[in-house]
């Protein structure tokens, strides 16, 4: 029998915990996370420069800037590649598909911030960094993360949608439900007592039940 040997457990960053710090260099000089206070941070990472899954997300990322800007939101990529390679890649991706990546990408060639975040992942890559996205709110905090394997992009319809969900809940302060879309009806928090609960069905809601009630915004 073949003996299994066990590999180092990935350390990951926890949500509505403070996000790890970082001050790299990056495609538009040096970037730290302190230099995102007071606006929403999407840091995402991708395995390597030159090739072509990542290349469609970078892409997508960089025709969908103007609407992330839109919501005081900045993007910033990754990948364990040279500062050098980041350079020729988005000089590539402009003469080859006609795309300007606008936002900066760390270069990560020791791990550092690939460590710090849990995005190397033992069972996918040693070396690289797996398909990791995470949404980091004015305070620092990380509010979302999602993981995504090498062989398949990840949606930037979706992170824009969980983005905006995310803002509706602070500023609104109700829940949303799956698929969640603006102009939708959001959920109301569920009552913490009894006497709360008995008083639920006359609170002028949309009421299926005493813990699922949905309103419009």
């Amino acid at each position: 029998m073949n003996a299994i040997t066990p590999t180092q457990p990935t350390t990951l960053p926890r949500l509505n915990e403070a996000a790890p710090e970082f001050d790299a260099l990056t495609t538009h000089g040096r970037k730290s996370l302190a230099d995102y206070r007071g606006k929403w941070l999407i840091l995402f990472s991708h395995p390597a420069d030159f090739t072509p899954v990542c290349t469609t997300e970078f892409m997508a990322f960089a025709r969908r800037a103007d609407e992330f800007a839109a919501m005081n939101t900045e993007l910033l990529g990754l990948s364990i590649d040279s500062h050098y390679a980041h350079i020729a890649w988005v000089r590539s991706i402009k003469a080859s598909f006609g795309v300007d990546v606008t936002f900066p990408i760390i270069a990560d060639l020791d791990m550092a911030v690939a460590r710090a975040y849990g995005m190397i992942q033992p069972g996918a890559s040693d070396t690289q960094a797996v398909r990791a996205t995470f949404v980091i709110d004015p305070e620092g905090v990380l509010r979302a993360m999602v993981y995504y394997p090498m062989t398949n992009g990840r949606s930037v319809d979706e992170i824009h949608r969980l983005l905006v969900a995310l803002q509706t809940s602070d500023t609104h302060k109700v829940a949303t439900p799956e698929n969640w879309h603006p102009g939708e009806d959001v959920i109301v928090p569920t009552p913490q007592t009894t006497e709360a609960a008995e008083a639920r069905m006359a609170e002028g809601y949309d009421t299926a039940d005493w813990y699922f009630s949905t309103r419009a915004l």
